[in-house]
């Protein structure tokens, strides 16, 4: 879905187009902007690439009934919390369970928090910059590395030469990691 052209529509007027006719192009639309956020939170608890693809896909279902249900005035914050329950229940139902109310930063080097909320913010940053990509590199570099498709795969999309793919993908990850440093 090509959404570059409705950039301009906010959080709020997206849920209130989506409030007033029930199509949910409205909503593929605000959902699309959250994607890589969803994906990095379900990372931070299910700390599996696959397992984390397919919740992000559950949680758009439930985002889309839940929406046709009740009225969300702070929609990201919404949406974080709707991905975390939904990983917390995933991992309550392989018996993993977490206190997230008592999550206490370990000595140890393999649980560190202040390294997570890093990674946290880069992610969202890495969000919010993919929007400023010239939009075939956004394209390719949303297609190679979000939605893991070959290269192959994106020339039979988007109908670019393999070189262009292969270029829009470099540059569009050289422009992706220098607007990153800038904002960091």
């Amino acid at each position: 879905m090509n959404t570059d052209k409705y950039q301009h529509i906010t959080e709020t007027e997206l849920l209130q187009k989506f409030a007033e006719d029930g199509n949910n192009f409205w909503l593929g639309i605000l959902l699309q902007r959250y994607t890589l956020l969803l994906f990095g939170v379900c990372m931070k608890y299910l700390k599996n690439e696959e397992a984390s693809k397919d919740a992000v896909q559950q949680i758009f279902l439930k985002a889309i009934t839940e929406l046709q249900k009740y009225k969300v005035d702070y929609f990201k914050s919404w949406l974080y919390m709707v991905a975390k329950n939904h990983c917390l229940m995933k991992l309550r139902d392989k018996h993993v369970f977490v206190d997230v109310d008592n999550v206490q930063p370990m000595a140890t080097e393999e649980f560190d928090i202040h390294a997570l909320q890093q990674k946290e913010k880069t992610l969202s940053l890495i969000e919010e910059c993919l929007q400023y990509l010239q939009p075939d590199q956004k394209t390719c570099v949303t297609l190679f590395y979000l939605q893991k498709k070959s290269y192959v795969e994106i020339v039979e999309q988007t109908g670019f030469t393999m070189m262009q793919v292969k270029s829009h993908i470099q540059n569009g990850k050289r422009n992706l990691k220098n607007l990153v440093e800038k904002k960091m």
